[in-house]
């Protein structure tokens, strides 16, 4: 039997200024390149906007998601990457996606998981 491990998951909670956790736009433009970058492919997303100014997006890519949602008025973000290992290991993508997220919206860890799937 052949084993295989289908990627890393990294899970994010973070704190951050409440108009960086309001800017779906600029999200997305962020997002994109971070995409672009990576070689990923996107296959669907999906961003809404709240009346509060809080957005939510999902990002379905060939290999596998991305996610964030957040809530400007209490400061807070999660968000998720998991990348798929089945043609390349994208451990290292899966990190950096992370790392540049945070960075993005000049944020502060509250806790990260890395899952091994």
């Amino acid at each position: 039997m052949h084993t295989y491990t289908p990627g890393l998951h990294i899970l994010s909670s973070f704190n951050a200024a409440g108009t960086a956790l309001q800017d779906a736009g600029a999200c997305k433009a962020f997002f994109d390149s971070i995409i672009e970058e990576s070689g990923l492919s996107k296959v669907g997303e999906v961003y809404h906007q709240f009346d509060n100014g809080g957005f939510t997006a999902v990002i379905c890519l060939t290999e596998s998601h991305v996610s964030i949602h957040t809530w400007p008025e209490f400061g807070l973000a999660t968000f998720d990457v998991f990348l798929s290992n089945f043609k390349n290991d994208n451990t290292e993508k899966a990190r950096v996606f992370h790392h540049r997220t945070l960075d993005f919206f000049g944020a502060a860890e509250i806790n990260t998981q890395e899952v091994v799937r």
